[in-house]
């Protein structure tokens, strides 16, 4: 292998390069939370002089999801991860592999006191006792003879020796998942009215229509208001229909989001659309006539009064007065602005004089014709947030997985016991021993239980 190709696997194996990765992806993440990103950059970048934009647009900062920048982050920490994993498992292997006898160099040395047990039995007799301790406490051990007597050996958890290979691969099946999603996913904001349908979804923070093999269509919307006027909750009942046939139904709420065809809906948002309805009559000495359906900037006319009328606003609240429509009146050959009001009886009788002092205000302004709106008919839109990210099951798959491991490393270390019983002069000596990858407390621990438990059945 050339020096050169030892350098690059020396540089991509290295734990300070895998340091240094995860500090600046998490810098990522944090300027993805405080730079404006998509629809606020052009403000951003006007701000900037010409070199600190071309450097903001240049590093992606706009998106730094998409960015180039991002995806290598992504590229060498899947190396790191890659080229460690792939070094350290020969070592792993072996570790696995290696088998209980004989015993670690040094093992029974500088043993303390408390571990060794004498008795008076002799090893012939106390040997299946041992045996019989250890199968009680572990379920099974191996045994081996040595040039003074029998040692014996337990092993835990062997596998856990790979759990930081679940970690990696966890994190390795994460990052998969998130380039994906970044890659091939999408997010998209649709406004959808009450009783309409849409087929095609603008990408946010982008130009690009994209049509859906299906369409969306909003049944019913249904907002709850508090006293004050702000909003309680709201829900929106969507259909899906392909093919001219719903195939699905279902309330969606905030925090309630909806799934169909691999899309996930959200309730971002809600609003009146503009195409509320103002529902006018007019009368005048005979008769009244039917109601009219008017929305802003329609026209209509009364043709035995010579007179036009244009709709410029329809509003819910007019200077805190309730729902009124101002008009534009064309009569004898000039024009008059008017707003009518749907609760001028009460208008009126609050404010004595109001048709003397705001004339505008007067329904009966152009006699004999009296206009009264009768109620407004609002239609709401549904703000719906789409999103499409095929990475969601690899990051879950990985989460997952990498948790598995960081249990596995943490709560299940690999331990080995050896029991070793010789003859020490008129008396029969055990001696227990055992390493332990890490929680050495642990093993303090089950070599206490292991002796205590050794000391019951075979007397001193």
């Amino acid at each position: 292998m050339s020096k050169k190709t030892n350098l690059l696997l020396q540089f991509f194996s290295s734990v300070k390069l895998t340091i240094v990765l995860l500090i600046l992806i998490v810098l990522v993440f944090i300027l993805a939370s405080f730079l404006p990103q998509h629809r606020e950059t052009a403000e951003v970048v006007k701000q900037l002089s010409p070199n600190a934009a071309k450097l903001f647009l240049f590093f992606g900062l706009a998106d730094l999801y998409h960015s180039p920048l991002f995806y290598l982050l992504m590229v060498l920490l899947s190396f790191n991860l890659i080229i460690c994993s792939l070094q350290r498992l020969p070592v792993s292997l072996k570790q696995y592999r290696a088998s209980c006898f004989p015993e670690p160099s040094g093992l029974f040395e500088n043993i303390p006191d408390n571990r060794v047990i004498f008795t008076d039995k002799e090893k012939a007799q106390a040997s299946p006792i041992l045996e019989a301790c250890l199968r009680e406490k572990y379920g099974n051990s191996k045994k081996s003879e040595t040039e003074r007597g029998l040692l014996f050996c337990v092993e835990r958890r062997r596998f856990s020796i790979f759990g930081v290979y679940a970690v990696h691969l966890g994190i390795l099946i994460m990052i998969a998942g998130a380039v994906a999603g970044s890659l091939f996913g999408f997010e998209a904001d649709v406004n959808i009215t009450e009783g309409e349908s849409i087929d095609t979804v603008r990408i946010a923070h982008g130009k690009e229509i994209r049509k859906l093999d299906f369409s969306v269509r909003c049944d019913k919307f249904t907002v709850e208001l508090y006293d004050n006027g702000a909003p309680k909750t709201y829900r929106s009942d969507l259909s899906f229909i392909r093919n001219n046939q719903v195939e699905s139904k279902g309330a969606l709420l905030v925090n309630h989001p909806l799934t169909f065809a691999d899309l996930r809906f959200y309730q971002m948002s809600y609003g009146v659309s503009p195409e509320t309805k103002a529902i006018m009559t007019y009368s005048d000495d005979r008769q009244k006539s039917a109601e009219i359906a008017l929305t802003q900037g329609d026209f209509f006319a009364i043709p035995q009064y010579n007179i036009h009328a244009h709709v410029l606003r329809v509003e819910e609240n007019v200077m805190q007065m309730g729902p009124a429509v101002k008009l534009q009146i064309s009569a004898s050959g000039k024009d008059f602005p008017l707003w009518i009001f749907q609760q001028i009886d009460e208008i009126a009788a609050a404010n004595p004089g109001l048709f003397s002092q705001v004339p505008v205000f007067n329904p009966g302004l152009f006699k004999p014709v009296v206009f009264s709106l009768k109620r407004l008919e609002r239609q709401y839109f549904t703000g719906l947030h789409i999103v499409r990210d095929p990475g969601v099951p690899f990051v879950a798959a990985g989460g997952a997985l990498m948790v598995a491991g960081l249990l596995i490393i943490f709560l299940l270390p690999h331990r080995r016991i050896w029991v070793k019983i010789q003859e020490s002069g008129t008396k029969t000596a055990i001696i227990v021993a055992g390493r332990s990858n890490r929680h050495s407390a642990g093993l303090e621990k089950q070599i206490a239980g292991l002796r205590d438990l050794i000391r019951r059945k075979i007397p001193s």
